[in-house]
């Protein structure tokens, strides 16, 4: 016999055994209390009186034994034999009083019901199989002794016929509870796998989520918004201490809901934020949905569309511009090769010279990004590689620049494009010797290739010790066309972030306490790079 024909199990299977040890309990201690007071000299006139005590000892003593050994509902056999010595024990309990005068008949039909909640199939039909063949064979047995009990076939038929009906009854109503007990599991499992997935897709949202009470109180925030705010954890505080900004732009926004409030800066990072409200209305409390947005995310955004379409009209007219301006170019190369020239001229010559390379080299540029060929990453050993740039830099550049790498920890590799990390890298090289020659006899740009601590990723710094860039202008360097120098184009340091964030790696800028810049390339896991 296997364990598929058991009906229930789990906790409301220990349920409904505990009630079935209980009243197996109650029948027995009632039976023994009937034995040992006057009440069965009446009633047990037409019985055999000390099979009855007997039994019912038996039945009292057994049951108690089963309560204290028998605590699991998911194996049969005990199961089955537990009810099958509560029916034939009842049936000779049956016997002992009498017949069907007695009413233990009842109580067989209800051990036969509460077997065949325990058991399903052909093994709860069989209790009941037991019991009926019981009940009729000894009514029929007592027919031979007792002369009276042979009226009582009727009955016994009757009780026979309800032992059935009990187990067929039950075992339907089981079936059905069942049923209805798979299908709430199953809708209770899609509900906590839905609830599982939201949450997975609203914690890895870039978009920062925070739901807040009526008092300001966080009840939920997700990795994106802890991120934008500065905080680890943010649950069950009150967030106006955190983050007075915001809940003034809440307060702007419950005056004016139409309003769109302008971006807010955070308190612990220069990050502007731009926040959107929706109140959530129900029975018991008001709560507000706020959604936190990037704007730099946003303005880059713009910016890529914005370049997008520049680059398109450069490469259109690219063509028309180029032919004059190599004219021009030209025509001023030789007036300035003039000997009949004198100084004002050969210096307003000059100046022509100067701008049309400087417009060339702006054309060049969008036409590069316009044509930005897709990224090719391949595997590479950050460490060797590094070595390698380093040493062909050194030996191509003057010895008044001095480049310096330092390295730290094994390991350190990651999925990039080499011929686009050499264009970042030489762009931020060079960068960092123009602005350190403005300070220093000598220029110098320190390189430190490191794994980071909390994110464990393969993380280069780009430092230099030139006069770093103004508090005002460090939110703008990475914009196209910004540029704090007469020459510069403003497209160097847009087109290494670009570069970076399509190899997955991501340039940042902070400056450094010591003066000077520091750039750092925060480089994507190897192994969960996606394709």
């Amino acid at each position: 016999m296997t364990n598929h024909h058991v009906a229930v199990s789990g906790r409301q299977g220990q349920r409904i055994l505990r009630l079935y040890h209980l009243y197996r309990l109650l029948i027995g201690f009632a039976l023994v209390l009937l034995i040992s007071s006057d009440l069965d000299g009446q009633l047990l006139e037409l019985t055999n009186s000390q099979l009855f005590r007997y039994s019912s000892w038996t039945y009292l003593a057994v049951n108690v034994i089963a309560i204290a050994s028998m605590h699991r509902v998911d194996r049969l056999t005990p199961l089955f034999s537990l009810a099958l010595f509560d029916v034939v024990q009842l049936c000779v309990l049956f016997y002992a009083a009498g017949g069907t005068p007695s009413g233990i008949g009842n109580l067989i039909i209800v051990a036969v019901a509460v077997a065949n909640i325990l058991l399903r199939g052909r093994i709860g039909f069989l209790i009941a199989a037991v019991a009926a063949a019981g009940i009729i064979y000894l009514t029929f047995y007592l027919s031979i002794s007792n002369s009276a009990a042979s009226n009582q076939f009727m009955q016994a038929g009757i009780l026979g016929t309800l032992c059935f009906a009990a187990a067929l009854f039950v075992q339907g109503l089981s079936r059905r509870l069942r049923a209805s007990e798979v299908l709430a599991e199953q809708r209770a499992s899609d509900v906590a796998n839905l609830e599982e997935l939201n949450a997975v897709v609203i914690q890895r949202m870039r978009t920062g989520i925070v739901v807040m009470d009526s008092m300001h109180r966080v009840l939920q925030a997700n990795q994106s918004a802890l991120t934008m705010i500065g905080y680890e954890k943010l649950q069950g505080r009150i967030l106006d201490p955190h983050f007075p900004a915001l809940i003034n732009s809440l307060e702007q926004w419950l005056n004016n809901p139409a309003l769109r409030t302008p971006p807010i800066q955070t308190t612990k990072n220069s990050t502007q934020l731009q926040a959107s409200f929706v109140q959530l209305q129900n029975d018991h409390s008001s709560q507000i949905l706020i959604f936190l947005e990037d704007t730099s995310q946003l303005n880059q955004h713009a910016q890529q569309l914005k370049l997008v379409s520049l680059g398109r009209l450069t490469a259109g007219i690219a063509h028309e511009i180029r032919n004059p301006l190599g004219a021009i170019s030209h025509a001023a190369q030789l007036l300035h090769e003039s000997t009949h020239l004198d100084a004002a001229d050969q210096r307003l010559t000059q100046i022509i010279q100067d701008q049309s390379r400087r417009m060339n080299t702006v054309i060049e540029n969008v036409l590069q990004l316009s044509r930005q060929r897709q990224a090719e990453p391949q595997l590479l050993d950050l460490k060797y590689w590094l070595h390698r740039f380093a040493s062909e830099f050194r030996s191509s550049v003057h010895p008044n620049r001095i480049l310096h790498l330092t390295t730290k920890g094994s390991g350190l590799q990651t999925r990039m494009d080499p011929h686009q990390l050499d264009q970042v890298l030489s762009n931020l090289v060079e960068n960092g010797m123009r602005y350190s020659g403005k300070l220093n006899s000598q220029s110098q740009v320190w390189l430190h290739l490191y794994r980071h601590p909390q994110t464990d990723l393969p993380t280069l710094e780009i430092h230099d010790d030139g006069p770093g860039v103004p508090l005002n202008d460090q939110q703008n360097i990475f914009e196209p066309f910004f540029t704090t120098e007469n020459k510069g184009t403003g497209l160097g340091l847009y087109i290494s972030r670009e570069l970076c964030e399509s190899n997955q790696a991501r340039l940042d800028y902070s400056p450094r306490e010591s003066g000077g810049s520091c750039f750092k390339i925060t480089f994507a896991h190897p192994h969960k790079m996606s394709v």
